[in-house]
């Protein structure tokens, strides 16, 4: 995905097979999700979005009338035959659609649906246009899977992608995280803004230390790129560290982070990487602003650059000559691959454990802000942070079900020949967490590596 290091849109990406990103436009009021609607049979919710999601099976089966089922904007957007075209796909790989097996509506005109297959089952965004007869005015394939899918089969799954791919899924239990499954997991790979749950955790311990609280106020310092929107904004602009954290989970914001960064102490926050698994090529542990520079410096300037010490990279960054970032750079092709933030999922998954433990309530806040997975919302807490660059894409979940038990989830894929496809990824992380929700794993069942 091209552009600089972050993870704006945050996951999920439509399912491959998506159709329209296209929705109804809502009135503020129904805009509002009603958490307490986990229900096919809600009375408030009216026979639309039943009966629409029932028209919809019957046109992913090549039944139905697609013109009245969908508003005109719509079929602008999408024709008949290329719903068809996707709707064959589904066929082919997961049989005849045989009904709706879910529907759990975020108000009156929105639901997530879930619709079985023979072999297999689909996951949609659903939403009606507000204006009577309700016809479908969004429709988003968010997730497909086999019926009696597996954590192994989404491992096999990631393993065939092309280029390298590392998944790593825990329960996490008082003595540490236990594998579930594990493909590649103590293999340290580029993970792009993830480094920023290090960050995190150094600012959480150092609140927690009494060094420092929430409400303290720094100055904002220089601008990095996007993304983010405090880029923009004034240097010095006062900030509190809960505000630049916020800014830093919710949209990546990089000049939120290389304040933070500045604030805490490099030194600090390198040490807090080594404690939570960051391998050597990860030190020091760049500024976005740094990571910037570098890939966009001359050649001299990062020659060796893989195998540099920690000491020597720190003087070759005091050594660059000033000059504006140039957010050009990143032409949707990876560039200097090397140049990054390195860790393995199991180190992705220790962090994520070690902010449920030592982190508080504003922690676990901050991290559930960005949307989400569709399967998160089967979680009674889901919190994340991602990182993505051309090449670079890594998906990081903390998770609680509704029994209490809590789960890790770090996915990782890079290439260095070309990019990387954010929706595939974020799909087959989807599909971890709907099995995860689906079959809940206690205490003392067996590890399944892969």
């Amino acid at each position: 995905m091209a552009g600089p290091p972050g993870y704006q849109p945050p996951p999920p990406a439509p399912f491959v097979l998506s159709l329209s990103k296209h929705r109804s436009s809502l009135p503020p009021s129904s805009q509002q999700q009603d958490d307490a609607s986990t229900s096919s049979a809600r009375a408030d919710q009216g026979p639309s979005l039943p009966a629409r999601a029932a028209q919809v099976v019957a046109i992913l089966n090549g039944a139905g009338d697609y013109d009245t089922a969908f508003t005109a904007t719509f079929r602008a957007q999408i024709s008949r035959a290329q719903f068809e075209a996707i709707a064959a796909q589904l066929r082919t790989q997961y049989g005849k659609a045989t009904g709706i097996e879910r529907i759990d509506t975020l108000n009156r005109l929105q639901a997530n649906v879930v619709i079985g297959y023979e072999r297999g089952t689909a996951s949609l965004s659903l939403s009606l246009d507000a204006a009577a007869p309700h016809a479908i005015g969004g429709l988003l394939i968010t997730g497909a899977a086999p019926r009696g899918d597996s954590l192994d089969g989404v491992a096999a799954t990631l393993k065939a992608l092309p280029g390298n791919t590392g998944l790593g899924i825990y329960a996490l239990e008082a003595d540490g995280p236990r594998a579930l499954t594990a493909a590649n997991t103590d293999i340290a790979a580029p993970i792009g803004s993830g480094f920023k749950l290090w960050v995190l955790a150094e600012l959480v311990a150092q609140v927690k230390a009494g060094k420092r609280r929430w409400a303290d106020v720094v100055p904002l310092d220089a601008a990095s790129l996007p993304s983010g929107i405090t880029q923009g904004w004034p240097a010095g602009s006062p900030m509190t560290l809960q505000s630049l954290a916020t800014l830093m989970l919710s949209i990546s914001d990089n000049t939120a982070t290389d304040t933070l960064m500045i604030a805490l102490g490099r030194d600090r926050i390198d040490a807090r990487a080594v404690a939570l698994g960051a391998p050597p090529a990860s030190l020091p542990v760049l500024t976005t602003r740094e990571a910037f520079a570098l890939k966009g410096a001359d050649a001299a300037s990062t020659a060796g650059w893989a195998t540099l010490p920690p000491a020597e990279r720190r003087a070759r960054i005091a050594a660059l000559p000033p000059k504006p970032l140039d957010p050009a750079m990143f032409s949707g092709t990876p560039l200097r691959p090397e140049i990054e933030w390195f860790a393995s999922p199991a180190a992705m998954a220790a962090t994520l454990d070690w902010l449920r433990r030592e982190g508080d309530q504003t922690t676990l806040a901050m991290l559930a802000i960005a949307p989400q997975a569709p399967a998160a919302r089967s979680f009674a807490y889901a919190g994340h942070k991602g990182g993505s660059e051309p090449g670079v894409l890594s998906l990081n979940y903390l998770l609680r079900d509704k029994a209490g038990r809590w789960y890790a989830v770090a996915a990782s894929w890079h290439r260095s020949d070309s990019v990387v496809d954010q929706s595939a990824l974020a799909s087959i992380v989807d599909r971890a967490l709907a099995v995860i929700a689906a079959s809940p794993f206690v205490l003392g069942d067996a590890p399944k590596p892969n």
